[in-house]
C-alpha cells in the first residue's frame, strides 16, 4: 500500500526501530547514569537527549540521498560548534554534547558493512571509556556554582584572592578556583560562578538551578 508514491509500511521500519532502541539504550546510559549522577544538570539533560533523538532521525531519514559521510560530519560540525546565547557551554559539557551527537550519527548511518557486532562493541567502547573517565580515573570531581554577587569591587583581577575569601566564608565551601561572569554596573553586581571539588565539601547546599 503507497500513499503518495511512498510506501505505507516497509522492512526497513523494523530497523530503524531496532537502531532507535540501541541509540536510545547508549544514550539513557551515558546522559542519565554517568552525567547526570555527576554533574547534576537538569537543563543539560533535556538537551542532551533532543540532540541526540533528532540528530539519528534526520541521519538515518536521509541517508539514502547517498550524502552519507560528508552529512554526518556537516551535522556533526554544525551541531558541535553550537553555542547558546544566554550561556556558553563548558569545555565538558560540550564534550558530553560531542558524545551524544556522535552516537546518534554511529547508530543512525551505519550501514549493511558494518556488521552489528562492531556496532555494539563502537557502542559499548564509548560507554565503557566514558564511564571510567568519569566515575574511576578522574575521582575529584569539580562541581561549579553560579550566583549573584554584590561586592563588584573585588571582581577585579588584583582582588582574586580577597573574593575568593570572601565566597568562601559566605558560602561554607573550600573554593578552588572563581570566573566573573556578566557585570551589572546599574546594579552592582556580578554574576560569579565558583568552582570547588565535591570531596572537599560534604555538605554543599542545594542546587538552584542557575548553576
Amino acid at each position: 500500500m503507497e500513499i503518495f508514491g511512498s510506501p505505507l509500511y516497509d522492512q526497513d521500519f523494523l530497523e530503524l526501530l531496532f537502531r532507535l532502541i540501541i541509540n536510545f539504550i547508549v544514550a539513557f546510559i551515558i546522559i542519565r547514569l554517568i552525567y547526570y549522577p555527576v554533574h547534576n544538570r537538569k537543563d543539560y539533560l533535556f538537551t542532551y537527549f533532543v540532540f541526540n533523538l533528532l540528530i539519528f532521525f534526520v541521519s538515518y531519514l536521509l541517508s539514502g540521498v547517498k550524502l552519507q559521510l560528508g552529512f554526518a560530519f556537516g551535522l556533526f560540525a554544525i551541531f558541535g560548534i553550537l553555542r547558546y546565547r544566554t550561556e556558553q557551554l563548558a569545555i565538558k559539557e560540550m564534550t558530553y554534547l560531542f558524545v551524544v551527537i556522535a552516537i546518534a550519527i554511529i547508530n543512525a548511518l551505519a550501514n549493511k558493512k558494518i556488521s552489528h557486532a562492531e556496532l555494539f562493541f563502537t557502542n559499548f567502547a564509548i560507554i565503557a571509556v566514558t564511564y571510567l573517565l568519569e566515575k574511576q580515573w578522574l575521582l575529584r570531581h569539580e562541581t561549579s556554582k553560579t550566583i549573584t554577587y554584590e561586592k563588584i569591587d573585588l571582581i577585579k583581577p588584583e582582588n582574586q584572592q580577597q573574593l575568593i575569601e570572601d565566597l568562601t566564608t559566605r558560602t561554607g565551601l573550600k573554593i578552588n578556583r572563581v570566573q566573573v561572569g556578566r557585570i551589572d554596573f546599574l546594579r552592582d553586581t556580578a554574576r560569579v560562578r565558583i568552582f570547588y571539588f565535591e570531596d572537599e565539601n560534604a555538605a554543599s547546599f542545594e542546587d538552584n538551578g542557575e548553576n
